[in-house]
């Protein structure tokens, strides 16, 4: 089985997806782990660097820089130090192929897809290539990494970021504040009696107090204020 499964290429601030490997694995580990690092790649700007993120049987690799971030899925024997040479190969293959500016205005997913080619070339190149013929490269990386280690990234950390990015976050509910209207005033009693009074007349003089009453009414209603409700009142 291949150390290395899967490589993908990101713009850090976003996570915006620019070029994968087409290469796909239809086990339930894989599948996991290709959710958890699509949650992780939304969130690299908080992990500049290297970092890597141990599974049970597979692992997240991920090397960045400026804007760009290479991550890749490797199975456990995959030594960090192989893996993040081969995270640096593909950024620098990647950097040499697109500018900063192309990178920057890209909006779309893979954009880049066509650099799927460049990923199997170099991912096969790490797969089946003697290490003795990278000795030099990989010593380099160990020398780095002894010094500065990768970033730790949890894998159940990605699960917490994932429910919040699904609106599965836990809510706060407080209670809302409480309101009641004033009590009615003598002008509203008097304006509903003479409603009841003249409901039905119909001649000229009691067309105006209908007017007269529909006015009492809409200042009634019109000037009466909202009542804070006392924090201990009712329910």
């Amino acid at each position: 089985m291949s150390m290395i499964l899967f490589a993908c290429v990101v713009r850090v601030r976003d996570g915006l997806p620019f070029s994968a490997s087409t290469d796909f694995y239809h086990t339930q580990d894989f599948l996991e782990c290709r959710r958890r690092l699509k949650t992780l790649a939304s969130r690299l700007a908080q992990y500049p660097g290297r970092g890597s993120a141990q599974g049970c049987d597979l692992s997240i690799h991920v090397s960045s820089s400026g804007d760009v971030a290479c991550m890749a899925i490797c199975s456990r024997q995959c030594p960090a130090a192989m893996a993040f040479c081969f995270l640096e190969t593909l950024w620098w293959e990647f950097t040499a192929s697109y500018d900063t500016t192309c990178i920057g205005l890209a909006s779309r997913p893979y954009a880049f897809l066509e650099f799927d080619s460049i990923i199997q070339k170099v991912k096969w190149h790490f797969n089946y290539v003697s290490s003795t013929q990278m000795k030099s490269s990989l010593e380099k990386i160990q020398e780095e990494l002894k010094f500065q280690p990768p970033t730790v990234l949890t894998l159940e950390d990605t699960d917490v970021a994932n429910g919040v990015m699904n609106g599965h976050a836990q809510m706060h509910l407080e209670p809302a504040p409480t309101f009641r209207m004033e009590p009615v005033t003598a002008l509203g009693v008097l304006s509903l009696i003479l409603n009841v009074y003249l409901h039905g007349l119909r001649n000229l003089w009691q067309i105006l107090f209908h007017i007269g009453v529909a006015f009492l009414s809409s200042h009634q209603i019109l000037t009466r204020q909202l009542q804070e409700k006392q924090p201990d009142c009712g329910v």
